[in-house]
């Protein structure tokens, strides 16, 4: 069971309920939007009177793990940019899709850097890069697939913050939708690295020479990667 409250600072915020949870925690998600975790019957007041009471913890959670802040012009992912439109038609700030552009409308007196902005920028990016893996990465990977003689059962999409991928024992890639923020080297050395994993199941040297076979510029591709995140 779930909800959504509206924090003036921070945005919008998810409210997770479970009979399992017995206190009230705030969290941050992977895509830098705070969420809560609360009893199933906790009213709603002692929801913001948590974030109330945490507010300064939450700026700095905010500050170490969304330290990127989104721009006007801004690319995102493969076919994406954002726009910001100055009107004086809306009362508070709201982000949308149109086509190729992620509308950002602010109000006079609203400024995109704002953390309610910035979160609501990053839930529509992740919904984007959901959209544009989708399309995608299904198609390559089947590409890898054939060139590396892999085989695989299913591919799922997540948004992990710290892993690009995985690969199951039972044939399941999970691939992170913060892929389509890399070069198409670097996407490519992930897939090629999960399928190596369906013939590999460790990072045996008989692994790793099997992505060299595939990536003969593997080192370069795992140093660059290391300085990007998939933080949202």
């Amino acid at each position: 069971m779930s909800s959504t409250l509206h924090d003036d600072e921070f945005g919008d915020i998810a409210i997770k309920r479970s009979a399992k949870v017995r206190s009230i925690t705030i969290r941050l998600s992977p895509n830098g939007q705070l969420y809560a975790s609360a009893p199933r019957y906790a009213p709603l007041f002692l929801v913001r009177h948590s974030i109330a009471t945490h507010r300064q913890a939450l700026r700095q959670l905010l500050h170490q793990h969304a330290v990127h802040g989104y721009q006007d012009g801004e690319t995102i992912g493969k076919h994406h940019s954002i726009a910001i439109i100055r009107t004086q038609m809306v009362d508070r700030p709201t982000v949308r899709t149109a086509r190729q552009k992620l509308l950002v409308s602010l109000p006079p007196e609203h400024t995109i850097d704002e953390p309610a902005v910035q979160c609501a920028i990053r839930q529509e990016v992740a919904t984007i890069l959901r959209r544009e893996a989708k399309a995608y990465l299904p198609q390559r990977l089947h590409e890898l697939a054939a060139r590396t003689n892999s085989t695989y059962q299913r591919i799922r999409f997540s948004h992990a913050s710290t892993r690009w991928g995985s690969c199951s024992s039972t044939g399941t890639i999970s691939l992170n939708i913060a892929l389509m923020k890399l070069p198409n080297e670097l996407i490519d050395y992930v897939l090629i690295h999960e399928l190596c994993h369906t013939h590999h199941m460790n990072h045996s040297s008989a692994f790793w020479g099997l992505v060299e076979q595939y990536d003969p510029h593997y080192r370069s591709h795992r140093q660059r990667l290391k300085h990007e995140t998939p933080m949202i």
